[in-house]
């Protein structure tokens, strides 16, 4: 018999709900069942125990055999709140700080960023924050190593907010004391999210350009000008161009994610950039990798900066655990359908090279009746926005991404990172694998590689520097690479003869012999 609790009845109708003790929905009581068991009502709260059969008149399960649980206390549903006594424990927890920030105070920060930070579950500071921060709040230039996830948004915010509260001036029209540059969007309104959380008591304002979302209200919002501004080189190089903004106001300017700015083709723009703000300026550069035009960028533009480095270039985070799968190309799908319903409710983050190809696999995951959904630079801002929303709160199981959307997804708890197509920059393995085992965490990183991918397979071993181990899933994984037979491309036809002749001795093609006709003799 399953035990439960009464939720209510209502003893006119004659019909009530419990709720078991058990997961299961809550079980429909019917006045017969209760005289069948002696009983004529039920109270709010009271402990019954009882079975489940399938009531006649309205064909759904529902009680009977009744019998009241004696020594058991009574449990009365909870009262529901008031919006006065939600709204003040709303206020108890904000005022309530969630860990000890203490340790940020140690490398000099404003006593009112330590607290802000004590509300945002910081607590002990990051080996990138422990070098950066100290050199920024010095006025040095930086020149930041350092991978995904390993906390240098708050290296780079936490001084330059530090210097705004030390050095309040008046703000000019269309201007930005701050210049945050990103190569995505994604990117841009995470950072900016993570600065206005940092800032919320603070007496500064920030603001965020980026492409596809209306430009009019981003111009209004820099009419009065901005503390912080948070940009896309193209949309703000639009604003600059509308006299919206004027940047020689700007006397600090970062260049996150250099090298991803680099690949996308943003480096004209960011030189054009470059020589508009305030001669007299603080630049910090990071990067997760450091290409050859990101060192003559540095050396260009930086005054004997800082390098700060927390971890050896083109190497991966130390707790991703990388698997590789050798494969054909039409099992890539049975074996991504398979990975996913092997971890239900994990969230799963699949790289593909195309935009195409990532709305293919939404399709095909939607036919194993798996909710995906895909982001990448044909969808709309809005989409792209929703569909982060969705794979946060745990809505879609499965995010599709291209590259162009890698460097903005900053998710927590993302557990498996699959690469579905090797890109065609090995640099790029390294920031798509940054997504998982973010800030201390572990996660799992799995490589799909074709035959036709062992080129990019090498060069990423070369890049990282050591061999993939290998991982099976059976009936769809070779142990070794397989060899995938292409269709045999069709004959050339033959070159007509323009000497054929057609027909043959009899018939109406029969050929006429040329010249004069012989008389017989």
């Amino acid at each position: 018999m399953l035990t439960g609790t009464v939720l209510w009845y209502d003893a006119k109708k004659g019909i009530g709900f419990i709720k078991p003790d058990t997961d299961e929905n809550d079980v429909f009581v019917h006045m017969k069942a209760l005289k069948a068991a002696g009983m004529k009502d039920l109270e709010e709260g009271v402990r019954v125990s009882f079975n489940l059969n399938t009531d006649t008149e309205t064909g759904r399960k529902a009680g009977a055999d009744f019998t009241l649980l004696t020594g058991e206390a009574p449990r009365p549903r909870p009262k529901k709140k008031t919006p006065k006594e939600k709204a003040a424990e709303a206020k108890i927890i904000e005022e309530t700080p969630t860990s000890d920030a203490s340790a940020f105070a140690k490398l000099g920060l404003d006593p009112l960023l330590v607290k802000s930070l004590s509300f945002l579950g910081y607590s002990t500071p990051t080996p990138i924050q422990d070098q950066a921060i100290p050199a920024v709040l010095k006025g040095r230039d930086i020149v930041g190593l350092a991978q995904t996830g390993t906390g240098k948004t708050a290296a780079f915010a936490l001084p330059i907010l530090h210097r705004l509260l030390a050095d309040p001036i008046e703000r000019k029209g269309r201007s930005a004391r701050v210049l945050i540059l990103t190569p995505t969007r994604e990117l841009a309104m995470q950072i900016h999210k993570n600065l206005r959380d940092m800032g919320k008591k603070l007496p500064l304002d920030f603001a965020v350009a980026i492409g596809g979302a209306p430009i009019r209200k981003q111009m209004q919002a820099l009419s009065r000008g901005v503390d912080v501004l948070v940009a896309t080189p193209g949309r703000l190089e639009d604003l600059v161009d509308q006299r919206a903004l004027r940047l020689d106001q700007t006397t600090y300017i970062v260049l996150d994610e250099a090298d991803q700015m680099m690949d996308i083709g943003f480096m004209p723009a960011i030189k054009r950039i470059l020589p508009k703000l305030a001669e007299q300026r603080q630049t910090l550069l990071f990067s997760a990798t450091m290409p050859k035009l990101i060192r003559e960028l540095a050396a260009d533009h930086l005054k004997d900066p800082v390098n700060v480095a927390v971890a050896p270039e083109n190497t991966t985070a130390e707790k991703v655990t990388q698997k590789l799968m050798h494969l054909v190309k039409m099992n890539k799908g049975l074996a991504l359908e398979r990975i996913v319903k092997q971890n239900p409710g994990k969230r799963i983050l699949v790289f593909s090279r195309t935009k195409h190809g990532s709305d293919k696999l939404v399709k095909w995951l939607g036919t194993q009746d798996i909710k995906a959904d895909a982001i990448h630079g044909n969808k709309s801002q809005g989409q792209r926005q929703r569909a982060l929303e969705d794979f946060r709160k745990n809505k879609t199981a499965v995010l599709i991404a291209t590259d162009i959307a890698a460097r903005g997804i900053d998710i927590p708890g993302i557990e498996i990172v699959i690469n579905y197509d090797l890109p065609n920059v090995p640099e790029s393995y390294v920031h798509r694998i940054g997504r998982t085992a973010r800030a201390g965490a572990s996660g799992r990183a799995i490589s799909f590689c074709a035959p036709d991918e062992q080129k990019q397979l090498r060069d990423i071993e070369k890049l990282i520097k050591k061999s993939i181990p290998l991982a099976h899933l059976e009936g769809l994984t070779a142990a070794v690479i397989p060899m995938e037979e292409k269709p045999e491309g069709r004959k050339p036809r033959a070159r007509p003869n323009p000497n054929r002749k057609f027909g043959g001795d009899k018939g109406r093609g029969k050929a006429k012999p040329k010249g004069r006709k012989l008389k017989r003799a």
